[in-house]
């Protein structure tokens, strides 16, 4: 275990959408492990409570502290019970990595109402669920830091219209956020990953050479992982980032500086 250089040791933190496939390190994942190795005690919650038990094994297995849950994430009631699951275990909430989202296709001609709906209703309305019981809970912890996941589609639109909206909408929130919940202490930042390798990207059948069409996407030339989100994720909710509030980190090596490449996915 590192030495508390984060501020993190002794801390109860969720992490939702914190699975992912086989050995795979997807964003959630690699946050998870990240957070545990600063310390603090994480609650792993995925729709498929066999990917959280393995990120939990796999935090078990460096002496860390973690716990598996399976909640859905756009219901109240379960996101109340997620947050009393945590305080439980951990004695106090103070973190919370808000990274469950799915993708989304089509212009506005295209998309259906049903998958519009299904879109905002797991991107955004699970944040605002999450965050509705989080918040009083950080608050009799004295405070604490929240991370909502986005996407540089909501920075730089290229056909993936419902789902650059609802990405648009998580940056909102978080800024509205961090401007209500100051006062009590709570910050809240967004992360806008750009291209990274994930066991998501890998699953969408992503050929090796549209692996380096995207690593070509960055000004670095190289691809990102779901580490580099973990670690803006931790640094985030850590008291290094303590005066750090409402603000969009964009983790994308560049590649919003550059033109849009319709061939680049993000992870």
């Amino acid at each position: 275990m590192e030495d508390d250089v984060w501020g993190l040791r002794g801390k109860g933190a969720i992490v939702t959408g914190g699975g992912s496939a086989g050995e795979g390190i997807g964003n959630g994942r690699a946050a998870c492990i990240l957070l545990a190795r600063a310390g603090a005690g994480v609650l792993v919650v995925d729709r498929d409570i066999s990917l959280a038990q393995r990120t939990v094994a796999m935090i078990l297995a460096e002496g860390g502290a973690a716990e598996a849950a399976s909640y859905d994430v756009t219901d109240g009631v379960a996101c109340a019970a997620m947050v009393a699951h945590a305080e439980r275990s951990f004695g106090r909430l103070d973190v919370l990595d808000n990274n469950v989202g799915i993708g989304g296709r089509g212009s506005v001609v295209e998309v259906s109402e049903a998958e519009w709906q299904n879109v905002m209703r797991v991107n955004v309305d699970s944040m605002f669920l999450v965050s509705k019981h989080a918040v009083p809970a950080m608050m009799r912890a004295g405070g604490g830091a929240i991370v909502n996941i986005s996407s540089i589609s909501a920075l730089r639109p290229r056909g993936l219209t419902a789902y650059t909206v609802s990405k648009a909408a998580v940056i909102g929130l978080s800024k509205a956020m961090a401007v209500d919940h100051g006062p009590d202490g709570i910050r809240v930042n967004c992360i806008a990953p750009g291209p990274v390798y994930t066991p998501m990207v890998y699953a969408r059948g992503m050929t090796d050479a549209a692996r380096a069409t995207r690593a070509k996407a960055s000004v670095l030339g190289v691809e990102g992982t779901g580490w580099d989100i973990g670690q803006a994720v931790r640094f985030l909710v850590s008291v290094q980032a303590r005066f750090v509030t409402g603000q969009v980190l964009v983790v994308d090596g560049g590649a919003t500086l550059v033109g849009p490449s319709r061939e680049s996915q993000e992870g």
